[in-house]
């Protein structure tokens, strides 16, 4: 098979690839990105595999960084930008169900692309648009197949997070994982258990996030993957709600633990150690933990002055964008009429500060400061009062001789 039209992202990286050849040396596209394009999708990483060793590939080009040259990779700085080379290699048996105990450089495309996850990543494209085909890929592209290369145990068992990622490519590109290779995940689920969180995070979040959720979701239950995924071991009717959901495609990642935290029937107190499990970010649990109180509110009514201003207007968005997995109907216009409508978006905005109060008040310094602010901020934001400086300072008179008496 061969390319009619070459993609821009290739033809401004053409120029490596013939310096390759013209040095005597075969050299291709490789990886997702040539899936990519026969699949219509947008390229993200252009990918280069040749049968230079690192060395012979640093004397080709001036500029180069040694991103990764004990597994054979090099970076190339060129003018059309930033390129990865990889030499053909292969590799040992594995310590540790993810790492080689060693990787040997070769010149043979074929013993390189044997060792790829699955046929609809092991193509190689030639500088002239000819697609190498050694693994029957375009077949299963065809019938939108998911297939390991060779032998599926073999596969997981030189990496074992391959077989998320095969659950990720299901819920991406709505393809059926071949009857062998899902086996073989089921087989060898036990093996996730070596995998770093971090590794399962990445790709679980993409599985997640995919436009056929359902389905990567359906084979993530059948295969009891998520029996080695943290806090999820014995959640398979939990993990089963989600499908009860609407297909909506998820837009965010803190959408998505906000969903899956809802159907697994969490507290807020739950979602700190859970998210933690998973390695994510402290910005990320604070979005979540806000996002998912906003939607338990959300479901039963609308946001409150006070409760939009507490979220502010993105987590406010997020949760109202989750309104159509339950049924309901989203209205972000009204909620970003409602926001912007608010009095103050903070406390800076308030027509008075610490200092004003203190020398009205003729006060020190103390707990009564934050008090006041915050009840001075809470009235505006209801509109009790308005933001002007002598009402607040009024009603904060008032407040001080409420408490004296």
């Amino acid at each position: 098979m061969k390319l009619e039209k070459i993609p821009a992202e290739y033809q401004q990286a053409l120029p490596v690839l013939r310096k390759l050849t013209e040095a005597g040396h075969e050299a291709y596209f490789v990886g997702g990105s040539v899936r990519d394009v026969l699949l219509n999708h947008p390229i993200h990483d252009v990918d280069i595999a040749t049968s230079a060793f690192p060395e012979e590939i640093k004397q080709i080009f001036p500029k180069t960084i040694d991103v990764g040259i004990e597994h054979g990779t090099v970076l190339v700085l060129e003018e059309s930008g930033q390129y990865e080379i990889t030499t053909f290699r292969t590799e040992s048996s594995y310590q540790d169900f993810r790492r080689p105990e060693h990787v040997e450089f070769v010149r043979s495309l074929k013993e390189d692309l044997k060792r790829r996850d699955f046929t609809i990543n092991a193509f190689a494209l030639r500088e002239d648009g000819e697609i190498i085909d050694l693994f029957h890929g375009l077949k299963d592209l065809k019938q939108h197949v998911l297939r390991a290369v060779g032998n599926p145990h073999e596969r997981f068992s030189e990496d074992a997070l391959r077989m998320i990622r095969g659950l990720r490519f299901v819920s991406q590109l709505g393809f059926t994982l071949d009857e062998e290779t899902f086996v073989a995940i089921k087989e060898n689920n036990q093996l996730l258990g070596e995998i770093s969180v971090e590794r399962i995070h990445i790709e679980f979040v993409k599985l997640l996030l995919g436009d056929y959720r359902n389905k990567g979701i359906s084979a993530f239950i059948s295969s009891r993957c998520f029996e080695y995924c943290p806090g999820l071991a014995g959640k398979s009717q939990e993990l089963l709600a989600l499908l009860r959901l609407s297909e909506k495609t998820i837009s965010y990642e803190s959408q998505a633990w906000v969903l899956l935290l809802d159907q697994l029937n969490a507290s807020e107190t739950d979602i700190r150690d859970f998210l933690k499990k998973w390695k994510c970010s402290n910005e990320m649990i604070k979005t979540v933990q806000a996002v998912f109180y906003a939607l338990q509110i959300r479901k039963q009514k609308e946001f409150s002055a006070e409760l939009l201003y507490q979220l502010g207007e993105q987590q406010a968005l997020l949760a109202e964008e989750l309104l159509p997995f339950y049924g309901g109907e989203a209205n972000l216009t009204k909620v970003h009429n409602d926001y912007q409508a608010l009095p103050i978006h903070s406390l800076k905005d308030l027509a008075v500060d610490g200092n004003d109060l203190m020398n009205d008040l003729d006060k020190k310094p103390g707990p009564w400061l934050k008090e006041q602010l915050t009840c001075l901020e809470s009235a505006v934001v209801c509109r009790q009062v308005a933001n002007k400086k002598e009402d607040l300072l009024y009603m904060a008179e008032k407040k001080q001789m409420n408490s004296a008496q």
